[in-house]
Formats: structure tokens, C-alpha cells, sequence
């Protein structure tokens, strides 16, 4: 059995692997994680967001959260991102590459990366 300091510090070096976060921020991220999103790949994509949003401190803005079927299978792996007064920005067949570049040019810079959303 672990001590009460173990388990503090186990948490407080998983703190930022945390996908799931209070929801309290302006930016919220969600990939699909349904028995499709995660034969296509969208695990190592949410983790992925989540580690990069982490390394450029941007966890106090974003969320990053996943969520069952979105329903553009033949998509997958999809992350959508919702911004408060923005429409929502649908990316599509998403792989770890394309996460870091959604990370840095959308979530960090502000322009969404339109070669990767559904429109395109």
C-alpha cells in the first residue's frame, strides 16, 4: 500500500497526462473516442493534444476532453474545437503530426489550420 506523500506525488506527476479537465476554460477541444475514432487512431492523437497543450502552458485556456461518436465515421480520427462567440472548427482525419500543428497554429496562434477540416 502506497503512503498518503506516494500518492500526492504520483498525482502531482500525472497532473498534466489528464485528459479530462474542470471545463472552466475558454477553449474546449473534444475528439471522438467511440469504437471508430479509436480504431482510427484517435488515442495517440488525444493524447497528443493533451501533452502539447501541457508543454505550452495553455491549460489554463483549453480543455481537452473526449466524447463518444461525433457521427462522421469515415472521418476519424475527428477533433472538433469550440470557441465561446466562434463557430466550431471540425478536423478531420487527424494523426499525432496534424495535433501538434492544431496545437500551435489554432489553439496558441488563433487561425484555424483549414487544410485539415472537414471543408477541405
Amino acid at each position: 500500500m502506497k503512503s498518503l506523500a506516494e500518492l500526492a506525488a504520483i498525482r502531482d506527476k500525472m497532473k498534466n497526462s489528464v485528459a479530462m479537465r474542470d471545463g472552466a476554460s475558454g477553449i474546449r477541444v473534444v475528439v471522438g473516442m467511440a469504437t471508430c475514432g479509436i480504431a482510427a487512431g484517435a488515442r495517440p492523437v488525444l493524447n497528443t493534444l493533451v501533452e502539447e497543450v501541457a508543454k505550452e502552458n495553455l491549460s489554463d485556456k483549453v480543455t481537452v476532453t473526449q466524447t463518444g461518436c461525433i457521427g462522421i465515421c469515415q472521418y476519424e480520427p475527428v477533433v472538433e474545437v469550440y470557441e465561446e462567440g466562434k463557430d466550431k472548427v471540425t478536423y478531420v482525419k487527424m494523426d499525432v503530426d496534424k495535433a501538434k500543428e492544431v496545437v500551435e497554429q489554432h489553439l496558441k496562434g488563433g487561425k484555424v489550420v483549414a487544410k485539415y477540416t472537414i471543408g477541405k
